[in-house]
């Protein structure tokens, strides 16, 4: 049995935990705020830039692009949006989990794919895996801005112009609620199937068709890349928040284990020490 010594210096170090992980709480939940706006803010540019592509590419059966055609497809090529830290719940080994299952899935041999590692998470457990790294950045701000990524999509976009791989997948964890947030593997290269928003409206072209699809395709793929890693960094503070609340939680019950634990030592021993002295004073009658 543990003595009273070492109960006490446990409660003490599980309180110091808990004002860690509440104080890691409150910093996601700060982030959280501000990542979630981002997201919700770049959502109504989403939806108007896919709405013109859209309307673009079905009008435009008579000109061609190269990120509208689908090529025989000899590598893949996998953007993976993890954290750059851990103490996020199950946010990291999920990512990690549905690009595992794709590669299991449509692969037999490494040369046949490649990686863009957002996030340290996701780089050093590929790196480590010794699975073929094209591309890896960390470091992002907690709040990333489209001048701040955008060397990064235009070198992803890139590669698939450049023939580095013939097909690109984005894998991210898409933001529904604070609660509630869902891994998404999605194709964005090349780009034969653009969904409308529902807009009816028809679009007028200057210069011309092949000059506008140069600019607005690569910056659509862009968009879905940022929007992608918006997300993801509100469900990262999101899965944050509810990990540190968790385990707050948890060792608040574990003190008040321990400190029932403790009383009732303490009791015992006071008993004990009482009875002793009563024992004694009987014996010197």
């Amino acid at each position: 049995m543990a003595s009273l010594r070492e109960i006490k210096s446990r409660i003490t170090s599980t309180q110091k935990t808990s004002q860690i992980t509440k104080a890691m709480e409150m910093v996601s939940t700060a982030k959280l705020s501000k990542a979630e706006q981002s997201a919700k803010s770049f959502l109504p540019y989403m939806e108007k830039i896919q709405d013109v592509v859209s309307s673009v590419a079905s009008g435009t059966s008579e000109v061609t692009h190269p990120m509208l055609e689908q090529r025989p497809v000899k590598k893949t090529g996998y953007i993976v949006i993890t954290a750059d830290r851990g103490l996020v719940g199950a946010y990291n080994s999920n990512v990690i989990r549905k690009v595992n299952q794709m590669i299991q899935k449509r692969h037999k041999s490494p040369d046949e794919y490649g990686i863009i590692a957002i996030g340290k998470v996701g780089r050093d457990y590929f790196k480590k895996l010794g699975h073929n790294i094209l591309l890896d950045i960390a470091g992002l701000h907690d709040h990333p801005t489209y001048d701040e990524i955008n060397n990064i999509t235009r070198q992803a976009v890139g590669m698939y112009s450049d023939g580095t791989y013939d097909e690109l997948y984005l894998i991210y964890t898409h933001y529904k609620t604070v609660i509630s947030h869902e891994v998404i593997a999605k194709k964005i290269l090349p780009l034969t199937d653009i969904e409308s928003t529902g807009s009816n409206l028809s679009y007028e072209f200057e210069p011309n068709i092949e000059e506008i699809l140069n600019v607005l395709l690569p910056q659509y793929a862009e968009s879905l890349i940022f929007g992608a890693i918006l997300e993801s960094k509100a469900s990262e503070y999101a899965s944050g928040m509810t990990a540190m609340k968790n385990a707050t939680d948890n060792a608040m019950e574990l003190i008040d284990e321990l400190t029932l634990r403790y009383n009732r030592a303490r009791q015992d021993k006071i008993t004990q020490e009482i009875t002793e002295i009563v024992s004694g004073a009987a014996a010197l009658e």
